[in-house]
């Protein structure tokens, strides 16, 4: 269920650009981010920071495309949010609080060492989307972007998702190993 909704906003998105036009696509995408909030709030009682800095960016880009009717601030809000991302990443690595080991060092206990790869393996990887995301959104067609940023981005996304458990799991202490199987 919440795998759903965190897809939800991105779909609606996609669905009404595909039946509209960028900028009902881009207030939908506003409105389906606030719903996810408030649903995410009903079923599980709280709210992930990531979810609010999301929407509070899908709200300011959006808000701003559709003020100015100018679809630049939607294509930059992807790469601002991946650039958070990548910052809240090595702020952490640097402070000595990985992020990355906080949401999952309890499931997944591996060594500090394998931490710190993963936290510069995805900070990359969300600078390298940024980048790509510049390149596509202003240099190909709309419509290019807009399935590059669905399917493209999302795509990547789960497969990294899947490569990191993968590299997790080869590191886990064998006793850890059986509990899992």
């Amino acid at each position: 269920m919440k795998q759903l909704l965190d897809f939800l906003p991105l779909l609606v998105f996609f669905g009404v650009y595909k039946f509209f036009d960028i900028y009902a696509a881009t207030g939908a995408l506003v409105v389906a981010t606030l719903i996810q909030l408030i649903a995410t709030y009903a079923l599980f009682k709280k709210v992930e920071k990531m979810h609010l800095v999301t929407f509070a960016l899908v709200a300011v880009f959006g808000g701003a495309t559709l003020y100015f009717h100018d679809d630049t601030f939607i294509k930059w809000k992807v790469t601002i949010v991946y650039a958070l991302f990548a910052a809240a990443l090595i702020i952490g690595q640097l402070i000595d609080k990985p992020i990355l080991k906080s949401m999952l060092g309890q499931e997944m206990p591996v060594e500090d060492t394998i931490w710190a790869r993963l936290t510069w393996y995805w900070v990359a990887f969300f600078v390298a989307c940024g980048l790509v995301n510049v390149y596509v959104a202003f240099s190909l067609s709309q419509e290019t972007w807009v399935n590059f940023k669905v399917f493209g981005l999302t795509a990547a996304t789960l497969i990294n998702t899947v490569i990191t458990v993968a590299y997790l799991y080869k590191h886990l202490p064998e006793e850890k190993k059986k509990e899992l199987e």
